[in-house]
C-alpha cells in the first residue's frame, strides 16, 4: 500500500501508515525477552518474531529490511506502575486490599489477573485503564518516528447475487377434445374439496423453492385456462371458421395487435 510523506512542523518528513491497533497494543505490553516486534511501514501489519521458534536468520533478514521498524514494548517496571496507581481507584476496599497482597512479590501481574477474574466489572475496568495507558505511549512512539496513524481500509467482501428461479418452461400443448372435457368437471371419484386438500397437503411440504416452481406453474395453468375460455368465446360469436383461414390462435393475435397499433 502507498504511504503519503508530509512535512511536519520541524521539517521531518512524517508517513502516514494504516495503524493495527489492537496487534500493536499487544506488541507493547508483551515485553517478555523472547519475543521480538516489527512494524512494517508500508502495511501497518505487526510482525512478531520468537527465539527458537522463528528461523535464526529472520532477526537478520528483517534488520536490513527497511520497510520494518523495530517496536520497543513498555517496560516491566512502567506496567508495574500502573497497577499501583490502579489500585486506589477501585472503591470496594476487600477487593483493593487483595490487589494490594497480589502485587507484593515475584508473579504480581499473574496474581493481579488471578484476583481480576473473580470481579468482571472491576476487570473490564482495568482492562480499559491499561489501554488508555498504552494508546498514550503508542501515540508517543508513532510522533517520534514520524508515523501519523491513519485508518485501515475496511475490506467488505462481495456478496454474489442469488440467481432467479429457473422455472421450467412448460410446452402450450393443447390436450385432446377429451381431455378438454373432462378438465371442466373434476375426474369421477374425486370432488373439489378432495383435489384442493391435497394440493395444501403437497404445498405444505415443500420448500420455498419448490413452492416458486409451484405457484409459476399454477399461474401458467390458470392463464391457460383463461385464453381457452376466450377462444372458445370467440368462435361462438364468429360461428364456424374455414379451415384455410388458419389457426385461430394468429386471428386472434392479429386481431389484438390491430387495436394496440
Amino acid at each position: 500500500m502507498p504511504t503519503t510523506e508530509n512535512a511536519s512542523a520541524g521539517g521531518t518528513a512524517v508517513r502516514d501508515i494504516p495503524i493495527d491497533w489492537e496487534a500493536l497494543e499487544d506488541a507493547f505490553e508483551n515485553n517478555a525477552p523472547e519475543v521480538h516486534s516489527y512494524l512494517h511501514l508500508g502495511t501497518g501489519d505487526v510482525l512478531r518474531v520468537v527465539d527458537g521458534v522463528a528461523d535464526p536468520q529472520m532477526h537478520a533478514r528483517i534488520a536490513a529490511d527497511a520497510n520494518y521498524l523495530r517496536i520497543d514494548p513498555v517496560s516491566s517496571r512502567e506496567q508495574y506502575r500502573w497497577m499501583e496507581r490502579y489500585i486506589p481507584m477501585v472503591e470496594d476496599m476487600d477487593l483493593q486490599a487483595k490487589l494490594s497482597q497480589a502485587i507484593d512479590g515475584k508473579g504480581a501481574f499473574r496474581r493481579f489477573k488471578d484476583v481480576l477474574m473473580s470481579y468482571g466489572p472491576e476487570r473490564e475496568r482495568w482492562f480499559a485503564f491499561r489501554s488508555e495507558r498504552l494508546r498514550i505511549f503508542m501515540e508517543a512512539w508513532l510522533s517520534a518516528h514520524a508515523l501519523n496513524p491513519v485508518p485501515r481500509p475496511l475490506w467488505v467482501p462481495e456478496v454474489p447475487s442469488r440467481p432467479e428461479p429457473v422455472v421450467p418452461a412448460v410446452p402450450a400443448v393443447e390436450p385432446p377434445a377429451r381431455e378438454r372435457e373432462e378438465t371442466r368437471e373434476p375426474r369421477r371419484g374425486k370432488s373439489v374439496e378432495s383435489l384442493r386438500k391435497n394440493l395444501r397437503e403437497i404445498a405444505e411440504a415443500l420448500g420455498p423453492r419448490d413452492l416458486d416452481t409451484l405457484t409459476a406453474f399454477a399461474e401458467f395453468l390458470k392463464a391457460r385456462r383463461a385464453a381457452r375460455s376466450f377462444a372458445h368465446h370467440y368462435h361462438e360469436a364468429q360461428g364456424p371458421v374455414d379451415d384455410d383461414a388458419g389457426p385461430a390462435s394468429q386471428e386472434i393475435a392479429s386481431e389484438s395487435r390491430s387495436d394496440t397499433a
